[in-house]
């Protein structure tokens, strides 16, 4: 296994390759420490008549997870169950949730939807991060904007946005004053892709969403990464990792940077990327589903996956020699899905269909309502040793 000290020269003009090598070196449940323990506990909703899927938690800059008056607060897509729960998606809102801090094992609170009605520039709020500055108790959030306002019928355009409000706390926690969501940057349509694509189907959707923000401890520096496809590709499966900096004299604001992980030919989306800074490397996580491989190459399980490096612009290389960090077991291949790895490397997702054998009749979408969970997974924590981890509880 490649050490991160061994790699070459980082270059920031290249990303860096996740190849199908790596993820043919993949041995499945025969690994053992990177595969997520099947759910045998019972599931209950949070919210009765409501999906919930996708979350991140309310931070600090450094990447912490903010305690604001004892609370933990977390933002949660959301939807009122469908016949489907894949088209959650065309009516996803965000809500507020929280729990006492620390108390990882207590069920989230609801506390309403995040944003007031009316106020997102397009149909759909999308996934994203959150930052808290205690200084002034303003919440940035950072999310997604899918589909335009009043659309005749669905799109999958997707931009990045941000607004900012003040929390407070009585008589629960509560955001107030959001502004006039403003656009962060748009893609460059060079590296990336601009996504305006009317049709699709969830998986095989260009990308350019899931922003989350980064401070980089060493120089200072902020930087946004986000969910995109590749421009410059000629192959149907072109997912990447893009990455943009904060900068002043940008008319935007930000300046956009070359993708730091091409998944070129070999997997389609890179989905909800989060960098982590630790014991002197940048940890490099994402999330995938087995069926976003490319039909013709080698396929992972569903997972979280990661790459490391000594420096931000990379050389990135892949964790266990394959990128994979902790996959669904092969008895419960769907699951959970879609991870947010905080601070104490606790790995918080979703369960999406627990229990669920790889020939479950998932393509229909009244048997996928009777199985689907909609609501926060488990938790797992996961270790890191350089270019090494392993799921650790």
């Amino acid at each position: 296994m490649q050490s991160v000290s061994e790699t070459i020269t980082p270059s920031p003009v290249h990303p860096s390759l996740w190849r199908a090598e790596h993820v043919a070196a993949i041995a499945g449940d025969s690994l053992g420490h990177q595969t997520i323990a099947p759910i045998t506990a019972a599931l209950h909703p949070v919210l009765p008549g409501v999906d919930l899927w996708d979350l991140w938690p309310l931070q600090l800059a450094d990447g912490t997870t903010a305690d604001v008056g004892g609370w933990n607060l977390w933002f949660v897509l959301s939807a009122p169950t469908l016949p489907d729960p894949d088209d959650r998606h065309d009516i996803a809102r965000i809500r507020l949730m929280g729990r006492a801090a620390g108390q990882v094992d207590a069920p989230l609170i609801d506390l309403g939807n995040a944003l007031p009605d009316g106020l997102n520039p397009g149909s759909r709020e999308w996934a994203g991060s959150a930052l808290y500055d205690p200084a002034s108790g303003a919440v940035t959030l950072y999310y997604t904007v899918a589909g335009f306002p009043g659309e005749a019928a669905r799109s999958f355009a997707q931009r990045l946005f941000h607004t900012t409000g003040t929390l407070k706390l009585a008589p629960q926690p509560h955001i107030t004053g959001w502004s006039a969501p403003k656009e962060l940057f748009a893609s460059d349509d060079d590296h990336y892709v601009l996504v305006t694509q009317t049709d699709g189907v969830p998986g095989f959707i260009k990308g350019f969403r899931d922003p989350a923000h980064f401070r980089d401890p060493a120089s200072g520096d902020t930087y946004m990464l986000f969910t995109g496809s590749l421009k410059r590709s000629a192959h149907a499966f072109n997912g990447c990792i893009g990455i943009a900096r904060a900068d002043t004299t940008s008319p935007t604001g930000w300046h956009i940077l070359p993708p730091l992980i091409s998944a070129d030919g070999l997997n389609n989306e890179l989905e909800r990327p989060i960098l982590i800074y630790r014991d002197g490397l940048y940890y490099l996580f994402w999330s995938t589903q087995r069926r976003v491989f490319a039909p013709d190459g080698p396929s992972g399980p569903t997972g979280l996956y990661g790459m490391a490096a000594s420096a931000l612009e990379g050389p990135w290389t892949p964790l266990n020699g394959t990128g994979l960090v902790a996959g669904n077991p092969d008895t419960a291949p769907y699951q959970t899905y879609s991870w947010w790895v905080d601070g104490d490397l606790k790995v918080w997702g979703f369960a999406d269909l627990p229990g669920v054998a790889l020939n479950g009749q998932v393509a229909d979408g009244a048997w996928r309502r009777t199985h689907f969970a909609g609501t926060p997974a488990p938790y797992f924590t996961i270790a890191l040793d350089d270019t090494r981890a392993w799921v650790a509880r």
